[in-house]
């Protein structure tokens, strides 16, 4: 969010981190440009790289004066094809086996093996098979113990380590592999915000990704990514133990009918929404960025509708790890957002269930910032939880500004919507806490003098503390 724009914008930017963008020159543009937080996506990085990054991360913020949130995104399990010497080719009606690795393939039709062993278990005939991302649909004719005999129904060439979907099983493989223990434990020392969780098919995989932070000594925000039918189907169980979600638009396109995909992402953000939980609409949102300056009209307005469904943060994806133009993918989400932002309506979050006295204090606060017009929301948190309650809220056109003391939590209020962090030490004395926030307002060039701040803080009256909620000015 740029302090000298006369525009606040409450929707988030994540961008990912990749060849064309990984410089500390790109990086200082990028932060410049506005990304909130920046992802690394670890299907195919290494630690060092992950080192390499964050270590530009932090200069090229020093640099720009705009500190930024850093979100691993971790593989997950992934059933894929093995090795094959040339590529397969199939038509349609043709029969194809797949094996598991310590099998062998029975050599009566074209075969290939697979990584993972319960492939078999899983399945029932009459089962889809799709490979290589959904181009392939094949149809479970036989199973024994270690094959899987299919009829080909589009026609497709396979190739090797091809992905494998298999839409509406329930695939009992672990939700943290080795290699993603590997790649948290060098994320958490380098010091990452956010970790991503790959297809998330139940709360219990949430747990122990918690307990794993947990034993490494990782505050880490943990963001589900819901891609398969399990994850639709547990939503709820799902959004009460993470801290975020990601709706992950690849993978969820393939494992559910395609015409059903909006749908279910106005399910996911309205759920999202009710629990007071952040979320991520990711991939796909500017495609043809990759190769082209401008987005088509039909990106726009998918871009439009998670604004208008008031999605915590927008992502991108190839748009910035390899595509031609990077910047301008940012430029266009920002340009979207300022068009969009002030035409969704202006009603607060009904549906969030607020328990705490103070939960509700806020609600009072987001509605008397709205009725004083060109006013913010200050507020003090050590936990983030005031922050990102009051985001939740949704009450649009009232920036929130949240000062803490703690640096992480600092990073991790970039994510929900309508937030602006500041870093700022506090005193013991709340009112000089208060000064100096205003204070930090006024020299960063954030509200018009004389506009109106809506106070949450605590106050000591004959030496007991008690929550109040203040109307100041900026003067």
């Amino acid at each position: 969010m740029n302090a000298m724009s006369s525009y606040f914008r409450h929707t988030k930017i994540i961008a990912t981190l990749g060849p064309v963008t990984e410089s500390k020159e790109m990086l200082a543009k990028l932060i410049t440009a506005g990304v909130d937080i920046l992802r690394l996506n670890m299907a195919h990085a290494t630690h060092k790289w992950v080192d390499d990054a964050m270590w530009f991360i932090r200069e090229a913020s020093n640099e720009v004066g705009r500190h930024i949130g850093v979100m691993m995104d971790v593989k997950g399990p992934e059933i894929r094809t093995g090795r094959v010497e040339a590529n397969i080719e199939l038509k349609v009606g043709d029969k194809f086996e797949f094996y598991i690795e310590s099998a062998e393939p029975t050599g009566d039709m074209p075969a290939v093996s697979v990584n993972y062993p319960g492939l078999p278990g899983d399945l029932e005939v009459g089962a889809t098979v799709l490979v290589d991302s959904g181009l392939i649909h094949m149809r479970v004719l036989e199973i024994d113990e270690s094959h899987v005999r299919c009829e080909v129904l589009t026609p497709g060439s396979i190739g090797s380590k091809r992905h494998i979907n298999l839409p509406g099983a329930f695939v009992n493989l672990p939700c943290l592999t080795a290699k993603d223990e590997d790649d948290l434990r060098a994320g958490v020392k380098a010091g990452i915000d956010f970790v991503a969780l790959s297809f998330v098919r139940q709360g219990e995989d949430i747990r122990k990704l918690r307990a794993f932070l947990d034993s490494l000594g990782s505050a880490a925000k943990i963001i589900a990514k819901i891609e398969d039918q399990a994850g639709v189907r547990n939503m709820h169980a799902i959004i009460a133990e993470a801290d975020g979600v990601m709706v992950a638009r690849g993978d969820l396109g393939i494992e559910i009918d395609y015409h059903r995909l909006p749908l279910v992402q106005t399910e996911l953000v309205e759920a999202c929404r009710t629990a007071g939980k952040p979320v991520i609409i990711a991939t796909h949102l500017l495609e043809t960025m990759i190769t082209s300056p401008m987005p088509t009209r039909a990106e726009i307005s998918d871009v439009s509708n998670a604004i208008r469904e008031q999605a915590d943060a927008i992502m991108l994806s190839g748009e910035t790890t390899v595509g031609a133009y990077p910047l301008e993918s940012v430029q266009v989400m920002k340009n979207i957002i300022e068009s969009i932002e002030p035409s969704v309506s202006s009603a607060l979050n009904r549906t969030l269930i607020l328990d705490e006295p103070k939960s509700k204090m806020l609600r009072s606060a987001a509605l008397l910032a709205q009725e004083l017009e060109g006013s913010a929301i200050v507020v003090f948190t050590r936990s983030g939880f005031l922050a990102y309650t009051l985001g939740a809220l949704r009450a649009r056109g009232v920036p929130i500004f949240a000062f803490t003391d703690n640096d992480s939590i600092f990073r991790q209020l970039l994510l929900p919507w309508g937030v602006e962090p500041f870093y700022m030490k506090f005193s013991d004395d709340p009112e000089d806490t208060i000064g100096n926030a205003i204070n930090t307002l006024k020299a960063k060039k954030w509200g018009q003098p004389g506009s109106h701040l809506v106070v949450i803080t605590n106050a000591l009256a004959r030496g007991k503390i008690i929550d109040t909620m203040q109307i100041r000015r900026l003067e």
